[in-house]
């Protein structure tokens, strides 16, 4: 039964799982405002405003910095990761949306040109984040590992 303890008190794991809830709460809400419709699969889709991502991998690198210091291994390692994601979410996933999203256009152009019934595939084209959005997820993660850090764990 220790091991079940551990888990739910591993600050490493406890803290980057509110930091992606929180980001994913936030990213519903948002999207409600923005398009005056209630839309939970925002709650577990990737893309928007902020990016879940980015509050994901930024908390954990800074609980990683407020247990072992910034002159750790494990936060060198958290760091990297945090650097590798948020890249890469602005970069080959942003573009991979916007990919999807001409191909769609493409697919949705033949079908209104020809007779025949194509196969109905319709590409996620939210996968990726603009800057902004992955700079207010760092943002996120930032604030909720301070604070669960210092205020609940």
């Amino acid at each position: 039964m220790n091991w079940l303890s551990a888990l739910f008190t591993n600050q490493f794991l406890i803290i980057p799982l509110c930091s992606w809830f929180t980001a994913q709460v936030l990213k519903t809400v948002i999207h409600s405002v923005i398009n005056r419709k209630f839309d939970i699969t925002r709650m577990f889709g990737d893309g928007g405003m902020p990016s879940g991502h980015s509050a994901t991998v930024t908390s954990l690198a800074v609980v990683s910095a407020l247990v072992y210091g910034c002159g750790s291994f494990e936060f060198a390692v958290t760091a990297v990761l945090a650097i590798i994601v948020c890249h890469d979410a602005m970069g080959v996933r942003l573009e991979t949306g916007k990919q999807a999203e001409v191909i769609n256009d493409l697919i949705e152009i033949i079908d209104m040109l020809t007779t025949e019934k194509l196969p109905e595939v319709k590409l996620k084209e939210l996968v990726g984040h603009t800057p902004l959005q992955v700079s207010a997820g760092i943002i996120v993660g930032i604030a909720n590992a301070f604070f669960m850090y210092y205020c609940i764990l």
